[in-house]
């Protein structure tokens, strides 16, 4: 559709029928008047549907129709009979989110089964929730259709206690109370089936049918609270809603909702350290459209002192960063990373914590950039120096002329220096990589193979580097530099280690068999291709800890597993509690796998805003694709508390690829030529475990 239709359905509630669970709220109307007025002014909606419920004494007098449970439904099936396939739907809910005893217990299991879902206005006593099963089902039909949905969640599922002018939007309390089970949204029968079909692949937090055609974008993770406050001292709004807005008003050239998710999350990070917001889905979409604008992931702006001439940022010694690394900052809107021009300041990292860095602003004498251009939160930063000791030394070695093992026949001898040639001028300029001599010693050792392919080798070929690169194809130098910098992001993550942390003693880390047996030698465990083990974590302390699982897999690829089927930047874990992820450990569907090595490393860290997703990495002989096609792809393999391989392509693909993408060097990237000293002033705040599996087939 060239010029897909536009349409809007808006949701804000401030005051609720009497209820035991649910106080009025000052913001939420007003955050729907903002979202309506700059869509009105900048989009052309086909229409705008408006439910509100502002603080009143006469529910008549409201200008628009009132979110009851009933308009609410219908304004759904209006817009889904309206709308057709490539239309736009774009669907903003400002309120309480709720919890109540699940009416749905054939498909709810557990101990104290749950519904979650929107608190419509007339929910009072015995009046009906929009439960998540029955929002997945309107959801769906939308989908199904082959609209593009987008949906924006201010509201949040649990509460707190709230402080001065500050409001959260949800309950502290799960509702028990009796409620109808009948529902206006679809049969029983309906309701329950969908609600399977979209559960079998992933957990339903969001209650949002997966696939390409949507974006969800919530105020909070699922254990966190949404806040509402006097913006400015003067009108309440929702964090969320206010930031969402205020950055698209003051941002010029396209934004993903990616893009957008980043510079909102900072700016409610900076007030409400305790509310981070998610976003699933086609994140690379165009705000407001159905096109995706790819991007690199990157590093943000988590705070600027102008003063003092420094920022932070949301990377530290976790992600294995140390003193002396550099990134550029550039724009909001920026795609392109490799246009020096649009940067607006190199900063150097002087101060590394567990999970954020300080970084100094250079000036133009000490390498930086000048710029009119103030930084801001949420901008993004490129990795242009990597950490010294991330630096790959590189020996291209010339074996000896002989038909002996080690030794060339005539031909390639020939060839041999030529084919080194051009390795090592492609090498120049490549910050991830540094030439050695033999005798100085390397990481890795570059030579011509008998097959006249480039051999790798770190004290022996390294294997099932593929495909393989042969020494006269006029790409091949190219090739292998790329493929040395994915070896030392892998081994960089692989090496990743900080196990002496006196926050070890809140970590434990436990492998068991599919009865639940634990295996007692971690250090040898071997297992059959396809066996079902179940990755055990507890946080054995009284602080919460955020948690992050990564696949270091056999192909060279790491992937970032979800935990209770939410794909995000880490997993909550409660002081107390333990989390059992369900794995099936699966070689590639290949013979030259008979066996081989799957590690599984946990990072766990006290503080700051852990996004380990940018330490995956795909397989070594898996092309690249867009971001949003791998999401896409991935969230159609995950398993709810589970992950498999074996004939899905490697397990999960990674998400973001920050040692692929952050890492990746921007033209002319400065070579490394001094010492960085790593920073060990918070070792202390993070602490990592890992478990290494031999998969055979044997």
């Amino acid at each position: 559709m060239s010029n897909p239709n536009f349409y809007v359905l808006l949701i804000g509630i401030d005051a609720y029928t009497p209820n035991p669970y649910y106080l009025n709220l000052g913001g939420c109307v007003r955050d729907i008047n903002l979202v309506d007025q700059y869509i009105q002014q900048t989009q052309k909606p086909k229409k705008i549907w408006r439910l509100t419920a502002p603080l009143s004494d006469n529910f008549t007098f409201t200008p628009d129709p009132l979110p009851t449970y009933d308009n609410i439904v219908n304004t759904f099936k209006e817009i889904t009979e309206t709308a057709q396939k490539g239309d736009l739907v774009y669907f903003h809910y400002a309120g309480h989110g709720g919890r109540a005893t699940t009416i749905f217990p054939e498909v709810k299991k557990g101990e104290m089964p749950n519904d979650e879902g929107i608190v419509p206005m007339d929910v009072g006593t015995e009046g009906r929730y929009l439960r998540d099963v029955e929002m997945a089902t309107l959801l769906k039909r939308m989908t199904d259709k082959g609209l593009i949905v987008t949906v924006v969640l201010d509201s949040c599922h649990s509460g707190g206690a709230a402080r001065g002018d500050v409001q959260i939007r949800g309950s502290q309390t799960i509702d028990v109370a009796p409620r109808s089970s009948d529902s206006k949204v679809a049969s029983r029968q309906e309701l329950l089936e969908n609600w399977q079909i979209l559960t079998q692949n992933s957990s339903q937090s969001y209650w949002m049918p997966e696939g390409k055609d949507y974006v969800l974008l919530a105020a909070c993770r699922p254990t966190e609270f949404a806040y509402e406050y006097a913006v400015l001292g003067s009108d309440r709004h929702g964090a969320l809603t206010y930031w969402l807005v205020n950055t698209l008003n003051t941002t010029e050239g396209a934004l993903s909702y990616r893009t957008l998710h980043n510079r909102v999350t900072a700016q409610i990070q900076a007030k409400f350290p305790q509310q981070l917001p998610m976003i699933l889905g086609d994140s690379d979409r165009l705000v407001f459209g159905s096109e995706d604008l790819a991007s690199q992931y990157t590093v943000s702006v988590l705070e600027v002192d102008e003063t003092k001439g420094i920022v932070t940022l949301n990377a530290g010694l976790a992600q294995g960063l140390s003193k002396g690394t550099r990134f550029a900052i550039y724009p909001l809107t920026t795609i392109h990373f490799s246009e020096q021009s649009q940067i607006i300041a190199m900063v150097e990292v002087a101060k590394v914590e567990a999970g954020s860095s300080l970084a100094k602003i250079l000036t133009s004498e000490a390498g930086g950039v000048v710029s009119a251009q103030k930084i801001e939160r949420g901008y993004p930063a490129v990795m242009t120096q990597p950490p010294i000791d991330l630096v790959s030394r590189i020996c291209l070695f010339e074996k000896p002329e002989g038909d002996k093992d080690g030794e060339l026949p005539q031909p390639l001898f020939n060839q041999q220096k030529t084919a080194l040639a051009v390795v090592r001028e492609a090498l120049q300029g490549n910050g991830w990589l540094t030439e050695v001599s033999q005798d100085e010693g390397s990481l890795f050792q570059l030579a011509v193979a008998l097959d006249g392919t480039y051999e790798i080798a770190k004290g022996s070929p390294l294997k099932n580097l593929r495909p393989a690169l042969k020494i006269n194809d006029s790409e091949a130098a190219k090739k292998v530099i790329e493929r040395l910098v994915h070896l030392t992001k892998y081994q960089a993550v692989l090496s990743l280690n900080n196990n002496s942390s006196s926050l070890s003693k809140s970590l434990k880390v436990e492998l068991l068999d599919e009865l639940e047996t634990p295996f007692f030698n971690l250090s040898e465990v071997t297992i059959k291709n396809e066996a079902i083990v179940i990755l055990r974590i507890t946080n054995t302390g009284s602080q919460d800890l955020k948690i992050a699982v990564l696949d270091i897999e056999p192909t060279w690829a790491i992937s970032q597993i979800p935990i209770d089927g939410l794909v995000s930047a880490f997993f909550n874990l409660a002081g107390g509690d333990s989390n059992d992820i369900k794995l099936r450990l699966a070689l590639p569907n290949d013979a030259e796998y008979q066996e081989a090595i799957e590690t599984l490393k946990v990072i766990a860290i006290r503080k700051g805003i852990a996004d380990f997703r940018w330490l995956t990495l795909p397989a070594l002989d898996q092309p690249m694709e867009s971001r949003s096609v791998q999401l896409r792809g991935e969230l159609e393999r995950i398993k709810s508390r589970s992950v498999t391989r074996g004939e899905e392509a490697i397990s999960i693909n990674s998400l973001n690829h920050l040692m692929e993408k952050i890492g990746a060097d921007p033209e002319d990237s400065p070579n490394v030529t001094r010492a960085a000293i790593p920073i060990s002033d918070s070792k202390d705040d993070w602490v990592t475990e890992q478990i290494s599996v031999k998969v055979t087939r044997l």
